[in-house]
Order: structure tokens, then sequence, then C-alpha cells
């Protein structure tokens, strides 16, 4: 398991010693189980080893097969999780690998598309709070992962949707807020960024659980990201996804449409 990070593996040795003790208790060689899940005996010494990660349709068969009840189904949301282990550690090369980024926030402006003075305010409103290296640290981390958004050396297409309140929240003060609308502004130009705001006049707010992003990879497959306090989780669940998925994009056909959103922002940078 040495593609796996530290977590991702714990998990996975976990999974694999349920997949053997349910077969042994069955009695069955990894022969027979194959046979009666309709894989062959290679795969299911591969999986038994760590070496292959069981798909879906692998643990509802061995489910099924072992009379397991769905304790063995269940297992899928776990490996699910780690099938990714080297972008879900690492949230820069996950965003870099995706064709298509989606993203709505409802608290502040997306670290994507915040400034260095900006960030440095939200950043420091961390509780327990960063020390002034780790603060710095943590500053230049994200804005190194902003050098996927710009329209010129990036394939990549971006939908951003910003609640109206991110839009009068005076983090940093009044400048920092200055200038952080300014560079909504100017991102909003880019050919592959579609920036939306959604008015705190709508009714419906299907964005009130909080931000979230999706992410659609190269190789087709779509995660989602969220972010709670201190906690940082990835969704690769297809139908957790598929619900991330519906809420964006009730929440941008309620939302401005980006021609409308510029114009909310320029009236706001006036005002500010």
């Amino acid at each position: 398991m040495s593609d796996y990070d530290e977590e991702a593996g714990a998990v996975m040795r976990a999974v694999v010693r349920q997949l053997k003790l349910w077969r042994e208790s069955a009695g069955l060689t990894q022969a027979d189980f194959g046979t009666a899940i309709g894989y062959g005996e290679e795969l299911v010494s591969s999986v038994e080893r760590g070496r292959r990660i069981p798909r879906p349709e692998y643990l509802d068969a061995a489910d099924e097969a072992l009379g397991a009840g769905g304790k063995i189904a269940a297992l899928k949301q776990d490996v699910a999780e780690v099938r990714y282990p080297k972008k879900v550690r690492d949230l820069k090369r996950l965003e870099g690998e995706a064709v298509e980024l989606g993203a709505y926030n409802n608290s502040v402006v997306h670290g994507l598309l915040q400034t260095r003075e900006y960030a440095r305010a939200v950043l420091s409103a961390r509780r327990p709070a960063f020390t002034a290296d780790q603060l710095e640290q943590q500053v230049s981390a994200r804005v190194a992962r902003q050098e996927i958004v710009n329209d010129t050396t990036t394939q990549a297409l971006f939908s951003f949707v910003q609640c109206e309140s991110t839009l009068h929240r005076p983090i940093g003060g009044k400048m920092v807020l200055r200038g952080q609308l300014e560079r909504l502004l100017e991102v909003s130009e880019f050919h592959n960024v579609d920036l939306q705001v959604l008015p705190l006049s709508r009714e419906e707010n299907p964005g009130l659980d909080g931000p979230f992003r999706l992410l659609r990879l190269g190789d087709g497959t779509t995660v989602g990201h969220v972010e709670v306090a201190h906690l940082s989780r990835v969704i690769a669940e297809p139908k957790e996804v598929q619900l991330l998925d519906i809420q964006y994009g009730i929440i941008r056909a309620e939302a401005l449409n980006p021609r409308e959103s510029t114009a909310l922002i320029e009236k706001v940078l006036g005002e500010t």
C-alpha cells in the first residue's frame, strides 16, 4: 500500500481485514469466493493483499454472496473516500487536476479568488490563532493555489457563486474589502470564469448549509469538497456528489447572471 497516505492505508487495511474474515468464516477459498461473486481468483487475491481497491460492485457482490446483511456494502463509503488518496491530502493538486470547478461560498470570498491581504485577514481570525510564521505559510499556500485561475495558461473552466453577504462583510477593513472587490471584477473578465452573486433578497437560498465545491477531474470523475471549521473533507461517493451537483445547479439558477453580478459588485465597490 505504498501509494496510500497513512490514513488511507489504515482504512484499506481495515477493509481488507473485514473482507478476508467474512470469506474465511464462510469457509470459502479465494477461488470459490471469486466464482461466487463473478470475479477471478487473481483479483480476489489482489484485493485481499491490498494491491487493488475493491470497486462498489465488488463489495455489493461480496455482501450478497456472504450474507453480510449490508455490513460489507457499508464499506463502500470508506473505500470511496480513499480512492484518490494523494489528491485528498493535497487540495492544490486536486484543484490543479480539475477540468471544471464550481464553488459556492456564503461566509467569505472563495480562497481561489482572495487577495493576499484578504486571505491574511481571514486566516488571522482563526482560533486558536496561528503563530506569525504559520500564518505566513498559510497565506502563501493559499495564494499559490490561485495559479490555476487565469485565462492564459489553463484550459479549466471555473464557476463561482458568492452570497451577496460576502461582498459587504468588511474582513480586514474597508481598504482590504475594496481591493478584494476589485479582484473579483478582474477575475470576472476571464473568459473561462463565470462569477455570480446570490442576492440577499432571494427568498429561496439552497446554500444555507454552507460553502462547498465540485471538481470534475480529467478522468471524468467528479468529487465534492466541503470545509467546516477545522475539518476538510473530500466527497467521492457518487450519490453524495450528485446531491451537491443538484444543489449547486439550483444555487446558480437563483443567482444573478454574470453580467448582473458584475454590476452589483461595481455598485457595492462604489459604496464601500
